[in-house]
């Protein structure tokens, strides 16, 4: 077996040998070529170690999954000093566009170019994070990308390229904003969207902090006053409305780091799930009438179990307990550790960090992007977490080091009922990566059957983690769709659609995306919910995998639409992804 190496700013280092490492760091092979520029010039401002954002979508429609990456710049007043790391050599500035060339022939070809200029993509804000829908429903999916102000909303011209229609669709934010979420809040067949806030960032009015040492270091969020989240309604013209007062979103302002859009009540309304920094988190559960009602507190989501309020900062969604509702995971700061709220099935949680094994492997870390998926095919959902710090490491410091926030990324074994084990260093990445990680997205970019990832890195490079899972192990995917066709006035899609995505290319028909649905294998108890949002600062695939445990059989697949209703569809061929149109099941009553 070759031996496994340390990523340390450039150097490889040898790492212990005998193991298999789940996934591979491919990016430069794949023709993934991004450095992140954060602009840093030694003043330490809080926003320049936060960013960026990526998102996993297919913008062409060509049955594949490209990569959008985020970028920063300099901040405004900082331009005549001379930035720590500068940008990359001979590349735009920006944020850039890689399109997926797959080739599927007797040999799996996966490679990536570069098609910001080609595309005349323009997005020079400093990015944080980005979301993906269809927004407009075209068939095509759009981008929210979030900045240090102004945001952007980045219509997609069919594959053409990309129009910045954020003035035009009432869609501005010009704050310190992070997460976003693409979401159908009052079930009319048009995506709605969540914009969280930080806190009010402005270079002039910085505050000094120091380590205990007496080193000069990375403030934290509640060094300034808390922003506020806004809520916008689709009108299904091109336009969207402010209706944060109206739905009962404003209030006091949180520190809005991560959000996820479910239905977590089980009461057939998509409810919005926002981890904040340092700050309760907030539960808003859908009333149905357009407004919501925040409840963490009530429902056990808010805080931990010791009554704390932490930093959080990724979020994943998923049934980790496989009881059939969506449990909430959140990375947080060093010493506070990630927490498991598991879910009743009445939406009420409890947190089951020490249960799940969870509290020691975080402890010392402080993690960012999470994503939720089943990277060896034994059908028991994993975790992974990227992991740096937002205040500078001692030791680091003392060594020299011009970006002290490195740390090791983990990669978290599922055991079922909601319970977890750590892997080795040698058995997660090959190499194995010490960086200031970012941005997560995971979806499966060579069409192979297993989840891959893309990670941004603060000031240093993107990430391509290629799945190395053994060929062989049965599989199948699903994409949950409602037919654009039958939506054209929205009323076919009341309580069906929430977002669109792409089309077959066979048939000329055009789809959406339906964000909230959920599927499983029937038979198995565990649900998987079809959603792009989630994680920190990125938009992940959409479609859902299953591993076929049972061998390479047909299949039959429940799928549960946002309304409520279900379908079975039956005899599906295994080792290919499905797409599951809503009305071509067979429809069943709802258990």
């Amino acid at each position: 077996m070759a031996a496994l190496f340390v990523l340390v700013f450039g150097c490889l280092a040898p790492a212990a040998s005998g193991a298999t490492p789940a996934f591979e760091e491919a990016a430069a092979e794949l023709g993934i070529d991004f450095l992140h520029f954060n602009g840093m010039t030694g003043q330490l401002y809080t926003a320049e170690v936060v960013g960026p954002g990526v998102a996993l979508f297919d913008f062409d429609n060509d049955g594949d999954l490209d990569i959008y990456l985020g970028q920063g710049r300099e901040f405004k007043g900082d331009e005549g000093r001379a930035p720590v790391f500068p940008r990359q050599a001979g590349k735009p500035a920006g944020d850039r566009l890689f399109r997926n060339e797959l080739k599927v022939g007797g040999d799996r070809e996966l490679r990536f170019v570069d098609v910001t200029a080609e595309l005349g993509l323009d997005a020079p804000g400093y990015n944080i994070g980005v979301a993906s829908g269809d927004y407009d429903r075209d068939g095509y999916v759009d981008l929210y990308v979030t900045n240090l102000g102004p945001n952007q909303l980045l219509r997609n011209n069919r594959g053409a390229g990309f129009e910045d229609v954020t003035g035009p669709a009432g869609a501005d934010d010009r704050r310190f904003s992070v997460p976003a979420t693409f979401f159908d809040y009052d079930a009319d067949g048009w995506l709605d969207l969540y914009v969280g806030n930080y806190h009010r960032f402005h270079r002039a009015n910085r505050k000094q902090c120091f380590l205990t040492g007496g080193q000069p270091d990375y403030c934290g969020p509640l060094s300034q006053p808390a922003e506020g989240d806004r809520l916008l309604r689709n009108l299904g013209n091109g336009a969207f409305l402010d209706v944060t007062e109206r739905s009962g979103l404003a209030g006091v302002p949180h520190t809005a780091l991560g959000a996820a859009a479910v239905d977590f009540n089980g009461d057939r309304a998509i409810d919005l799930y926002v981890a904040n920094d340092q700050m309760a988190n907030q539960l808003w559960l859908n009333q149905g009438d357009g407004t919501f009602a925040e409840d963490a507190v009530f429902a056990g989501a808010a805080f931990d179990r010791d009554g704390r309020a932490q930093a959080s900062m990724g979020v994943a969604v998923a049934d980790f307990d496989g009881n059939g509702a969506p449990d909430i995971f959140l990375s947080h700061l060093v010493r506070e550790h990630n927490t498991l709220y598991l879910n009743d099935g009445e939406g009420l949680f409890a947190d089951r960090s020490r249960e799940g094994g969870l509290v020691d492997p975080s402890w010392p870390m402080t993690g960012f992007g999470t994503a939720p998926l089943d990277y060896d095919g034994d059908g028991l959902l994993d975790l992974f977490v990227v992991n740096g710090a937002v205040r500078r490491i001692g030791e680091q410091v003392e060594a020299g080091e011009p970006h002290p926030l490195r740390m090791e990324n983990q990669l978290f074994r599922g055991l079922g009922g909601g319970r977890f084990e750590v892997l080795s260093a040698a058995e997660r990445v090959h190499p194995v990566l010490s960086e200031v990680s970012r941005g997560l997205a995971a979806g499966d970019l060579d069409n192979d059957g297993d989840p891959d990832l893309v990670m941004t890195n603060n000031g240093g490079r993107a990430r391509v983690l290629l799945n190395r899972r053994p060929p062989g192990m049965a599989w199948l995917g699903v994409r949950l769709v409602a037919d654009l066709e039958h939506c054209a006035d929205g009323a076919g899609c009341a309580r069906v659609a929430a977002g669109s995505r792409s089309r077959e290319r066979s048939s000329g028909r055009r789809f959406l995306d339906v964000y909230g649905a959920r599927a499983r294998i029937a038979g198995r108890s565990g649900w998987q919910w079809a959603h792009t949002d989630g994680s920190y600062a990125a938009a992940s695939d959409p479609r859902l995998l299953f591993p076929l445990t049972a061998g390479p059989a047909p299949a039959t697949v429940e799928v549960v639409w946002p309304d409520g209703a279900l379908e079975e569809f039956v005899r599906l061929t295994p080792n290919r992804y499905h797409v599951l149109r809503r009305g071509a099941g067979t429809a069943v009553e709802t258990r």
